[in-house]
């Protein structure tokens, strides 16, 4: 286990029921368990060895499919969500299955790298990024299917593909999506409602400017150290998922966004200490190079995600629906982040078993001059 691991999600979900409290007091009797539940599941991935997660990638991943497609048939929404369907409604249990897709096709390219090289592989992986990424895109989920893709990207490069070889990947794409973006704008003009917004902020109002000036106006009034989670009351914001780090910030001030954002980067330490100590194994197995690419896409999953979260809150990137990692209010993203945890720690124990071990220093013997 990594000590520095659980640090940061202790820290997050700390400051995720911290910026709870401060919303809703009463959505913490919710929360808590589930926050609970998401330790113990990363304590129990960690146990698994990264074999294990690389054996089960390409099952975890059709299952997802599967669900991305039902989405479309039976999937539901909210009041807020402009029309789209993003969730699957069981009655016990409510799920977004797009969080789930990060997670398998980070399992899914782990495996398949690991058991296949990275050499004249490029067409089936594509094939597999493509295909996650356009069922979350068709939702529509922007937000999700931008990042899908470009875990995908980071999964190539941390898995040994050349950078000509996915740039000229990308530059394809690009091309063939020209077409697809027209359609897609038209049959969703949400989206080009909040782009043109952001674009001219300040002279047209929307639903997302708002959101992100109310946010602004939090974060100012926490000050260094914050209201405390019942603070002013007065007109708050309140926001405890894609703005969550408003009541973060509210309630903690800067000393609460700065923990944040310390926890994010002893993830990012983490996953390119396994990466650092993955290069040094001779001879490099399967395994090991699986592990490696794990640990990195979890990563990314977990801190990618955070960055675009934090930079629509600070007003630079468009409102998108993303929410914040370990710490935001909801049940789907937490447990597969949690899940994205574990495997880093999993990652981390078995790069660490396979280094060789030092060699014993020889004793010089002294003159008797």
């Amino acid at each position: 286990m990594s000590v520095q691991l659980l640090i940061a999600q202790v820290l997050l979900i700390s400051m995720g029921l911290i910026g709870i409290a401060a919303v809703d007091p009463a959505k913490i009797f919710d929360h808590g368990p589930k926050a609970l539940l998401a330790l113990g599941l990363t304590l129990l991935a960690a146990r698994l060895r990264p074999r294990a997660f690389l054996q089960l990638g390409p099952w975890v991943w059709g299952m997802t499919l599967v669900l991305l497609v039902l989405v479309h048939f039976i999937g539901v929404g909210t009041a807020e969500s402009s029309g789209t369907r993003r969730w699957l409604d069981f009655g016990v249990i409510r799920f977004q299955p797009s969080e789930m897709a990060k997670l398998g096709l980070v399992m899914m390219l782990a495996s398949f790298f690991a058991r296949r090289g990275v050499q004249n592989k490029l067409i089936s992986a594509t094939g597999m990024i493509v295909l996650t990424t356009g069922l979350v895109f068709w939702e529509p989920d922007l937000g999700s299917s931008v990042l899908m893709f470009s875990l995908g990207i980071i999964l190539m490069y941390a898995a040994g593909v050349r950078i000509s070889n996915i740039s000229g990947f990308m530059l394809a794409l690009g091309l063939l999506a020209i077409p697809v973006a027209g359609i897609y704008v038209e049959r969703n003009p949400y989206i080009m409602e909040r782009l043109t917004g952001h674009q001219n902020r300040g002279e047209v109002p929307s639903q997302g400017l708002d959101q992100i000036g109310l946010a602004h106006r939090d974060l100012r009034m926490g000050g260094i150290t914050g209201q405390g989670p019942d603070g002013l009351r007065y007109e708050y914001f309140g926001e405890h998922t894609d703005m969550i780090v408003a009541s973060v910030g509210f309630s903690s001030g800067l000393l609460g966004v700065a923990m944040l954002l310390f926890a994010y980067w002893l993830i990012v330490a983490t996953a390119l200490d396994v990466a650092h100590l993955a290069s040094r194994v001779r001879p490099m197995t399967p395994e090991i190079h699986g592990a490696s690419v794990l640990a990195i896409g979890a990563m990314f999953m977990i801190v990618g995600q955070a960055f675009v979260n934090l930079c629509v809150a600070a007003g630079i990137f468009p409102v998108t629906g993303v929410p914040l990692p370990l710490v935001s209010y909801g049940f789907s993203s937490m447990m597969t982040m949690s899940v994205a945890l574990g495997i880093i720690h999993s990652a981390m124990r078995e790069v660490r078993r396979a280094l060789p071990e030092p060699e014993p220093e020889t004793p010089v013997a002294l003159s008797a001059d």
